[in-house]
């Protein structure tokens, strides 16, 4: 991973913004949108954008700015830039963020206009009734394993509230109203890897990975496998079969038939 995604709240934060024309103008809306206070270069902020056209002009700002300890972005000098500015799916809560490190603006905003077909605009007011519904959802499930068991079958694909199929505040108040509890049966899967490169998993093996409670695996498993699991998943280095008899999903991983 080339660069860490960070979401910043800016509201009333001051901004360096530096050139004139289409671009600094295109930057200037976005940081307005964000709710960011544009200042001149003199002022005190951490992180600053240079949209100057010159070479020479861009590459003097940008040091001047970096001197002083100032995160830059430097418009289409990708060397240049300590931070990138994403192509952005805002379905306010909700907000999609696609990067390419500065490789390509313009499959950064193809890949854009694809998710933004996908989305229904009904996502962000689902994501709003699920934070209001929080309160409800601890009562329901006072554990937090069973809370996340509950939640993550609610929005997978054909559940109560898949993101996808239109879910909004009115199912939230459904989905809880008739929400059971949680039982979900111990469940053990095996998943021999015919690769040692996580760009090779099946389209199967990466989602469960992705909603696995425990990930067992065999000593001989490499990191970047083990890093496409959920971050609070327990991993549990083993070369014998595992028992699992918890609630939830574990996995098993081997290399090929170990």
């Amino acid at each position: 991973m080339h660069s860490l995604p960070v979401f910043l709240r800016l509201t009333g934060r001051p901004v360096i913004l530096l050139g004139t024309g289409e671009a600094a103008e295109a930057k200037r809306r976005l940081l307005e949108r964000a709710g960011a206070t544009i200042v001149a270069e003199d002022a005190t902020a951490s992180l600053a954008i240079v949209a100057i056209e010159d070479e020479e002009e861009a590459v003097a700002a940008v040091a001047r700015l970096k001197q002083r300890g100032i995160l830059v972005n430097a418009v289409d000098r990708a060397a240049l830039c300590d931070f990138t500015l994403p192509a952005i799916v805002d379905r306010d809560p909700v907000i999609i963020a696609i990067g390419t490190g500065g490789a390509s603006a313009g499959l950064a905003k193809a890949l854009r206009q694809r998710i933004e077909a996908l989305l229904p605009p009904t996502v962000g007011m689902l994501a709003q009734a699920m934070a209001d519904a929080r309160g409800a959802m601890r009562a329901r499930w006072h554990d937090a394993a069973s809370r996340r068991r509950a939640i993550d079958a609610a929005l997978a694909r054909g559940g109560a509230l898949d993101p996808l199929a239109g879910a909004d505040a009115s199912t939230v108040a459904a989905w809880l109203d008739n929400a059971g509890e949680d039982a979900a049966p111990a469940r053990l899967e095996r998943i021999p890897l015919a690769s040692a490169d996580p760009e090779d998993l099946t389209l199967r093996a990466a989602r469960l990975l992705g909603e696995a409670d425990a990930v067992f695996h065999h000593p001989s498993v490499p990191v970047p496998i083990l890093e496409r699991a959920r971050a609070d998943a327990r991993r549990i280095a083993t070369a014998t079969p595992p028992v699992w008899s918890d609630p939830g999903l574990a996995l098993w991983l081997t290399m090929g038939e170990e």
